[in-house]
């Protein structure tokens, strides 16, 4: 498998596929290769802890303010999911075209682990 492929194929599956490459013989030799699967982790924690604290601050505004406040929480919510979403097929495009797109933080904390 090219370089490309287990790039793109890094962002697939997120923590997993990212995990995944790091340890494959092969594939955790290309700097290539393991700058998409640090990125790929550190995108999707991320994502997941951005998500978590979204939907605490969303039940408890809930509770607290009346309905239209937890009807923006969850607005944002979709937001943060439908932007994620973009990101993450965005870098498995950039990934599979061969470049080394860097996320304006993750990508640095990639790049030095990579």
């Amino acid at each position: 498998m090219t370089d490309n492929v287990a790039g793109a194929l890094c962002y697939l599956l997120g923590l997993i596929t990212g995990i995944l490459f790091l340890a494959l013989a092969p594939y955790n030799q290309s700097k290539f290769v393991r700058f998409h699967a640090f990125q790929s982790i550190f995108f999707n924690v991320f994502w997941i802890a951005l998500w978590i604290v979204e939907m605490i601050l969303s039940a408890i505004l809930h509770t607290i303010l009346p309905f239209g406040a937890g009807l923006l929480f969850a607005l944002l919510g979709l937001v943060i999911w439908l932007g994620g979403l973009l990101i993450w097929i965005f870098l498995l495009y950039k990934a599979y075209s061969n470049e080394k797109y860097m996320l304006p933080v993750i990508g640095a904390l990639a790049d030095k682990q990579a």
